[in-house]
């Protein structure tokens, strides 16, 4: 069975606003929290397949993937990866005395998400062999 980054954005969405009438089961702290690990399996999966047509090699150590991005889809696309996927992962872990993430924050996270995948499926940026801009 294969699962699309799609599918889990929108099964994310369904959870941090479910359909009106339905019996929530859960309480808005936890289906947030599970939006989001659902939100950061989505942008894990969006980029294995963005790095499986750029360069195969590239999907066995995720911080890698990540730290080169900004060379093949450009420093926007990955300065909005390397945030979202931080933010997501602090909302996905349960630390004691820490509320767990607004219902509000990760609906903002989903259509952050959204727009990466989109981004990640139209594949590397057309100047690949550029380096990326210095810092002035």
């Amino acid at each position: 069975m294969s699962v699309s980054p799609e599918s889990l954005v929108s099964a994310a969405g369904r959870l941090v606003q479910p359909v009106a009438g339905d019996a929530a089961t859960l309480t808005p702290g936890l289906r947030a929290r599970a939006a989001a690990i659902l939100l950061r399996m989505a942008l894990d999966l969006a980029l294995d397949a963005y790095w499986l047509r750029v360069t195969p090699s590239m999907t066995r150590v995720g911080k890698h993937r990540m730290l080169c991005l900004e060379w093949y889809a450009g420093r926007d696309t990955a300065r909005r990866c390397r945030a979202t996927w931080s933010a997501l992962s602090a909302a996905c872990h349960h630390h004691t005395g820490e509320l767990p993430p607004s219902p509000a924050e990760i609906h903002t996270r989903v259509h952050e998400v959204t727009a990466l995948v989109a981004t990640l499926r139209t594949g590397p940026r057309a100047s690949a062999s550029a380096t990326p801009a210095t810092n002035t």
